[in-house]
Order: structure tokens, then C-alpha cells, then sequence
């Protein structure tokens, strides 16, 4: 099943209204990128669908496997570097703390499930990004 997002970006910083038809979310650009720093920055958005993945990954195979578990928080840092051919090489570290009580290899089981979430699975894999196209506007009668 595809996904479908709208952008409308504003005049103010880089403000953008993210929608996908039932929820939206603002992004921005931080202060130092002459945004408002009003709203998620496009890494920050990016990193927040990894965490959310591997985080709902781990209630999902507790759950599956009848294991009582209370919260699940994770903490994602990013580091992107530039090399001298340009491309850029990102380093992403993930910390997860699963509440519960649980052996060593439950929570080594959840952690390693977590690991191969939907997310981390679909952007390890192979990806054909198309170069924009204008979008028509459709006229309503």
C-alpha cells in the first residue's frame, strides 16, 4: 500500500504543514537555517519514524509472545558527515529502555526485533527516489 503525504510550505522560515489527510505535524528549519524553529526539522522527522518504529516494534513482539511490559522509551542520535567525494555517510546510535519484568534474553529478543523494524528494514533496502515533477492542480467545477 502506498503513503501519501501533502506539504504546504509557508512564507515564514521554511514552515511546512504536514498532512497525510487524518493527522498533521509542522516542520521548520532551526534558527541557524533562517527557519522559526516552529516544528520538527526534515533529520529530526526522519529520525522520529526510526524511533516510533523500533519502539512499537518491541510492544509488538512483547505482546505477541504474552510478555507484560510497561513503557518503552528510546533515545536516537544522529551524526551525518560529509566525505570527500560529498556524499553524505550517517552513524545513527539507539538506546532503548524496555520497563518490565523480563529475563536477559527477553529484553536481548526485544532489542534485536527492534532492530529489524519495518523503518530500518525499508531504508536499508533498496530505494528509486523520482526527480520532482510540477504537480497540477486540479480545478474544482
Amino acid at each position: 500500500m502506498a503513503t501519501k503525504l501533502n506539504i504546504t510550505n509557508f512564507p515564514t522560515g521554511y514552515q511546512s504543514l504536514i498532512t497525510n489527510g487524518k493527522h498533521a505535524i509542522v516542520g521548520d528549519e532551526p534558527l541557524n537555517s533562517k527557519g522559526t524553529d516552529l516544528g520538527f526539522s526534515p533529520p529530526e522527522l526522519l529520525l522520529s519514524g526510526i524511533a516510533m518504529c523500533k519502539a512499537a516494534t518491541v510492544r509488538f513482539i512483547a505482546r505477541k509472545n504474552g510478555w507484560e511490559i510497561g513503557n518503552v522509551d528510546a533515545e536516537l542520535t544522529q551524526e551525518t558527515k560529509r566525505g570527500e567525494d560529498g556524499r553524505l555517510s550517517t552513524k545513527i546510535a539507539t538506546a532503548i529502555s524496555i520497563e518490565g519484568d523480563l529475563s536477559e534474553e527477553q529484553k536481548k529478543e526485544l532489542l534485536a526485533q527492534a532492530d529489524r523494524c519495518y523503518v530500518v528494514r525499508m531504508i536499508e533496502g533498496d530505494w528509486e527516489i523520482e526527480h520532482a515533477t510540477e504537480m497540477k492542480k486540479e480545478v474544482a467545477a
